[in-house]
């Protein structure tokens, strides 16, 4: 007779099984049979696996295999969709000078355009989570995505003296992103494991850079050919249609952890709360979290508002005069768009192309790699800001070195949180994730440096040299976050090895998450579950 939890783990080839001991002695077959029994005899807990009678038939979501063309078109769709919706997101940002003037609303207002949709991303994501760990997935993105067709297409239509009624809509435009951004890379999470999994995910995310830089090209040149800035937010809804059909024909609903128990096993469910405790006692999950929570501030507010920096430096320097009435001069979101999409390429096929040679010499490369992107592009930064007054060529390349180093990240961030939370908990921990680092990172970042430049220019607002100068001090902020960003994926690496190597125990049934076995050791020396 053979133990199914070890069994199990042998034919999963789970990394670190060297040896079965109990107090320093290899445990025998029969020992290891009578743990296993012991550990099957108590009630499954959430995150635990619970496994078919040999005799019994397995249910159709346990065994059901998707074709790796079937699988990569899937991939296909969700990186569609996910273009489109950072598109969308910084579009706003493209035509800003535009729509301040349309409006006659100063920087601290403009900001609110994005800081509003951040906060309902924020209300909704951890909801989606709940949710998409419990309910098919594929129904609620469709859901999430309609409601941002039509609030996206909606806002292009207000006019001049509703202005509340664009913030409102574009609060609403955040329910497609909060449905999408928890649930995508799950999906995912689901269809590829391993190698496959990091290439996918990167993917996956190489299209947050490209299509925040694609939303300033697009949007900054819908405006200038049309000469009114509404045409761009109207691109993107017809877009997003498409996606729609794409994602409801060819994208199927796997079955959560298909790719880490291949079939075999499902995972139990419980409640909200105790899928909270778990994710709070992850450290690794809580510190990267923090860490990409410095990493949103720092971009939200890079892409923001650095246009409208580069665009003041210039009217500071005699290279251009000011915008007097809209459509305001487009280069400078057409620039950065271009450098956005660049360095984003460059950027996260690098980093995940560094964490794949790197895995398996260094356990906690991934970690490592994003605390060095994000402290070195704090004097990028930093040193792009100072030259702006004096050099816009010098300080476009700074601000490419700098995003390039940023954009190291993006996949490895979201492989991290694949791979040391438990398939079951990845929707939950995802929304966790987008809600913390939304709240305290691009949520008020854009609003607080917009409220900052108000503050310094308030007494000298008719000065275009000072309305420069305050918005370049306001900046001076970002490296400094950058840095804590970096501190905290420095802790993350302390604890991935242990909380990866646990999650891989949980997946495979080898331990309980709320009362594990002492005495099946799966890993010399080690007694953690």
């Amino acid at each position: 007779m053979t133990c199914p939890r070890f069994q199990d783990f042998i034919n999963q080839n789970i990394s670190g099984l060297v040896a079965m001991e109990t107090n320093g002695t290899v445990t025998s077959p029969q020992d290891r049979e009578k743990t296993c029994l012991s550990s099957n005899a108590t009630s499954t807990h959430y995150g635990s696996t619970a496994d078919s009678l040999p005799t019994s038939e397995p249910s159709t979501a346990e065994t059901t295999v998707f074709s790796p063309l079937r699988s990569h078109i899937t991939v296909a769709v969700l990186c569609y969709i996910n273009l489109i919706n950072y598109m969308d997101r910084y579009t706003i940002a493209g035509v800003l000078s535009s729509i301040q003037k349309f409006f006659d609303i100063a920087d601290s207002t403009s900001g609110l355009l994005q800081t509003v949709f951040i906060c309902s991303f924020i209300i909704l994501a951890p909801i989606f989570g709940y949710l998409g760990d419990r309910y098919n997935r594929k129904f609620i993105m469709i859901g999430g995505l309609s409601v941002w067709v039509v609030t996206t297409l909606s806002s292009s239509f207000v006019t001049e003296s509703y202005f509340w009624l664009l913030v409102l809509l574009r609060a609403l435009v955040g329910t497609g992103e909060a449905s999408y951004s928890t649930i995508a890379p799950t999906i995912i999470g689901d269809l590829f494991s391993g190698a496959k999994r990091t290439m996918m995910i990167a993917a996956f995310y190489i299209f947050i850079p490209v299509g925040s830089g694609l939303g300033f090209i697009i949007g900054s040149s819908v405006a200038n050919a049309t000469g009114d800035w509404r045409w761009a937010l109207r691109l993107n809804p017809i877009l997003g249609s498409l996606g729609l059909l794409l994602l409801a024909v060819l994208c199927p609903n796997p079955p959560r952890g298909a790719s880490d128990t291949h079939g075999g096993s499902t995972i139990e469910h419980t409640s909200y709360l105790e899928d909270v405790k778990y994710l709070l006692k992850n450290k690794s999950f809580v510190w990267s979290s923090l860490g990409v929570t410095a990493m949103a501030f720092l971009t939200g507010a890079l892409a923001f508002w650095t246009p409208t920096l580069l665009s003041r430096a210039q009217v500071t320097q005699g290279i251009k005069p000011p915008c007097i009435a809209e459509p305001c001069d487009p280069s400078d979101s057409y620039i950065f768009g271009v450098v956005t999409v660049l360095t984003g390429i460059l950027g996260v096929s690098l980093g995940s192309t560094i964490s794949r040679r790197l895995r398996d010499r260094v356990p906690n490369a991934d970690p490592l790699i994003c605390a060095v992107g994000m402290l070195s592009s704090a004097p990028c930064f930093f040193t792009a800001i100072v030259l702006a007054s004096t050099s816009i060529p010098a300080t476009y390349v700074f601000i490419g070195i700098g995003e390039t180093l940023l954009s190291l990240n993006w996949a490895i961030i979201a492989d991290i949180l694949l791979y040391v939370v438990v398939p079951t908990r990845r929707a939950t921990a995802e929304a966790l994730q987008i809600m913390v680092c939304h709240l305290l990172g691009d949520a008020g970042s854009p609003y607080l440096l917009g409220a900052i430049s108000d503050a310094l220019s308030r007494d000298q607002s008719d000065s275009h040299a000072w309305r420069f100068r305050s918005l370049e001090y306001s900046f001076l902020l970002c490296p400094f976050v950058g840095v804590l960003g970096g501190l905290f994926f420095l802790m993350t690496a302390l604890y991935i090895t242990k909380d990866r190597k646990n999650a891989e125990l949980l997946t495979a049934g080898l331990c309980d998450p709320v009362d594990p076995p002492t005495q099946f050791i799966p890993t010399a020396g080690s007694t953690d579950c």
